[in-house]
């Protein structure tokens, strides 16, 4: 599962979305320091494309005190082309300069995002993808840790037949 944190490296940001294809991200943070990290809500990879967002140098444990840009004002605006947000990730993935550099995705993030159990019926989850129109799922274990995503493709009639099959074995 490839997760983010509430406060990202703008580099392993930048190197994440360049390596994968993936549409969203389940977002975790560490509650206290000796706990384990806790599903927070999910994070479009549109959004943490977008160049104009809030980069902040690595403090110990504050982020700055400069305003989010609102959820509309990302949406709304247009990301540049392809090639030319391939050459601006992978240049933020291997400059030296973003390693240091930190962005505060919680006011980014979808903190009502549905996320399931680990041992959910499957019966139920292709009935909550179906009702909400979800692209992307996260799957939690009971202590909220995320252990998976499961995408509308997972849910496809055909490729779910083909996994039960080979999971189940012949019959």
């Amino acid at each position: 599962v490839r997760i983010l944190h509430l406060k990202e490296n703008i580099a392993s940001l930048a190197w994440l979305l360049a390596t994968t294809s993936h549409g969203g991200f389940p977002v975790v943070c560490r509650p206290k320091p000796d706990r384990a990290e806790v599903f927070q809500g999910t994070i479009k990879s549109c959004v943490c494309c977008w160049r104009k967002c809030i980069f902040e140098p690595e403090t110990n444990e504050t982020f700055s005190s400069s305003p989010p840009l609102s959820y509309e004002k990302i949406r709304v605006e247009k990301l540049p082309n392809l090639s030319r947000l391939t050459v601006l990730l992978n240049r933020c993935a291997t400059d030296p300069q973003y390693q240091q550099l930190f962005i505060n995705l919680e006011p980014y993030i979808n903190k009502s995002a549905v996320a399931v159990q680990a041992h959910f019926s499957l019966q139920r989850t292709y009935v909550i993808f179906r009702t909400l129109g979800l692209r992307h799922l996260t799957v939690v274990d009971p202590e909220n840790q995320v252990v998976g995503v499961i995408t509308r493709k997972d849910l496809m009639p055909f490729p779910l037949e083909e996994r039960l099959g080979l999971q189940l074995g012949p019959q």
